[in-house]
Parts: C-alpha cells; structure tokens; sequence
C-alpha cells in the first residue's frame, strides 16, 4: 500500500506545483524599462537604448505606419519643408529626432513624421479616482493599430537628471513624446486623442506657428513643472497642434482632473469632486458632456466597473482590472499602465494581447 500512496502523493505534488506555475506565468508580460540621461547630448540621448533592439524592427514599423498613416501631400510638404521647420520646431525633440533617424538611417523628414503620425490615431482610455482615504489612482490603456509590431517596441523609460529619475513615461521605440507618464511625488499625466476632422490640414499649419505636439506637451510638463497645479495649468495653456484630452492625477485628496482642449487653449476642466460622490472620471476620445458612440462605448463598461469596485476598495490593481474589462479592453490595446505619484516606485505597466 506504500508504494501506491507515495506515488499519489506525488502525483499531486506534481499538480499542485504545476497550477503554481500557470498561475505565476502572467499574460501580461511588464516591457523593457531602460534609462535615457538628459545629461546626453539630445542627438546622442536615444542610442544606448537603440541599441537594445533591432534596426529592422523599428524600420518596418516606420514604414507600415507611414504607409497607413501618413497622407501623400503630407510626405510632399515636410520633405520640402523640413529645414525651415527645423529652426521653430520645440527643442530638444527635433535633435533626438535627427540622432534617432540618423541611427536608424532614415531622413529627418521621415523622422518627424513617424512622430506626427504616432500623434494622430491614439486611441484610449483614461481613469484617475480618488480612494476613500484620499489616495489618487491614475490608469490608462493605450489602443492603437499595428499591434503586433508596437508591443515588440513599447518601453517604460527612466529619464535621468545627474543620474536620479527625474520622471517616468512609456512610449515607442522612435518615438520621443509621451503619452502616458509620472513625475514622483507630483503629478501623473495620460494623453487621450480628441479627433475633430482635419487633422493633418491643421497639425501642419500649427506645427508652423510654433504650437506643441500634444504628446511633447506631457514630456515637457513631466520635465519642467514643480506640481499638480502647475501641471494642469501648463497642460490647459500651451498650443497645441491638435486638440487633445489630458488627464492629470497629483498626490494629495480632490488632485484629479480631465482636461479637454482645443488647440489654442481649454475647452472644459473637469476636475474630482469626491464630497458631492464625484471620485473618480473617466475618459475615452469623447467629450465628457456629450454621449459616446454606441460603437465605440468604452466610458459606461469602465464606469460600471468602478462602482461596482467603490471608492473604500480602490487601489493600482483595482485600477488595472477595471481597465482589463472588455471592451475598455480590447484587441487593439497595446498597454495597460497604472500609477500613483504619491508611490512613485509602484509605476506598472503591462503588455495586453501579447502573441
């Protein structure tokens, strides 16, 4: 009877180590987090991080999005114009962009324009609530096509100032902005598209005037504001080449806020206001005061999702799983990131639809 006994016991040690294990294996893989120092020479800042992937990866994605993406007068216009832009486009963006392009060795109009294109067709959805003790949570997923290339190149960077992390974004490979980010002990901030027609007719003449792609707008801001207060003033001000939404969480009860702009300035600031219930927002590619699409209602499921969670059981993976229900949730989310500035170090983000 030992020997029978022993064999089952074994057996299901076996099944019980093996459930461990599918339980450990996470579906939703964490990118590569990798440092990039301000203290390098703009053009050169990119390449230790370039290096890291490979060339042919970063150029096929270049071309498919360019392709899908980018209209043909467009390619025309920044290929003639290029060097006149250089001398009114935002700084340090255009130098990173000619070390990325000449590393890559593509031209700097093509260079710019993987940029701009990232900036038209960013799809999300966006949460910042305030849990019962205070606390601001911020999530968001980015939907985006091209999938299948853009997971292999999404990274969570560190970017250093004399060699302390001065903020924290993800983005692509190639693609200087950031959508999503956080500044610690301050703010966080996500970028959402808020497309109203023309978008390239319009890009182009502000990119003229001197006004900030929405996306180097948030590394500006992470770069350079000292609080949630003066984060949300700079996102509300600054020109902008398109209309955008952006959501900004701080460190302390009621610092929440979803701004919508217009190119030239705010359309609506609508902040938390958890004493009258309001704890949390939520925002898609849609104006907050207006109803969503009936074929593109990602606000009601992620609603629905936080009541259900409350207010008193709010935390990051609370967040995280309110992002993970579908269709908030999609086939097109790239990545999931959840953060708090108040807990810098608890800065996640995961790979969705993994291949």
């Amino acid at each position: 009877m030992r020997a029978p006994a022993l064999l089952l016991l074994l057996l299901l040690l076996l099944l019980l180590l093996a459930r461990a294990e599918r339980r450990s294996a996470d579906p939703s893989p964490a990118p590569p987090r990798v440092n990039v120092s301000l203290d390098a020479a703009p053009a050169a800042r990119w390449l230790p991080v370039l290096r890291l992937f490979d060339p042919g990866l970063v150029r096929a994605a270049v071309a498919r999005i360019m392709g899908d993406r980018v209209p043909k007068w467009v390619l025309g216009v920044i290929g003639k114009l290029v060097a006149e832009m250089e001398s009114f486009l935002p700084q340090p963006f255009t130098e990173e962009i000619r070390g990325i392009s000449d590393f890559l060795n593509l031209s700097l109009a093509d260079g710019l324009l993987i940029n701009l294109a990232y900036e038209a067709s960013a799809f999300c959805t966006s949460v910042v609530a305030q849990d019962s003790r205070g606390h601001i949570y911020h999530g968001r997923n980015l939907d985006y096509p091209f999938g299948d290339l853009l997971r292999k190149l999404t990274v969570d960077v560190q970017f250093l100032k004399n060699g302390q992390i001065a903020f924290t974004g993800t983005t692509f490979i190639g693609y200087v902005g950031l959508w999503t980010g956080q500044s610690p002990h301050k703010f966080t901030v996500s970028g959402d598209e808020r497309d109203k027609g023309w978008w390239w007719e319009n890009a182009i003449a502000a990119l003229f005037q001197g006004h900030s792609p929405v996306s180097w707008l948030i590394r500006t801001t992470l770069s350079e504001s000292e609080d949630f207060e003066a984060s949300v003033y700079k996102l509300a001000k600054t020109p902008l080449i398109a209309d955008a939404y952006y959501i900004v969480g701080g460190t302390a009860p009621r610092e929440g806020v979803v701004i919508t702009r217009n190119r030239g300035g705010p359309a609506d600031i609508w902040p938390l206001d958890p004493l009258n219930g309001a704890w949390f927002r939520v925002e898609t590619n849609y104006d907050h005061w207006k109803p969503v699409p009936q074929t593109d209602d990602r606000r009601t499921p992620a609603i629905k999702a936080l009541n259900a969670t409350g207010q008193a059981n709010l935390s990051l993976e609370a967040v995280f799983q309110v992002l993970s229900v579908v269709p908030v949730y999609n086939n097109l989310t790239v990545y999931t990131t959840v953060m708090s500035a108040a807990t810098p170090d608890k800065y996640m983000t995961r790979i969705r639809n993994p291949s």
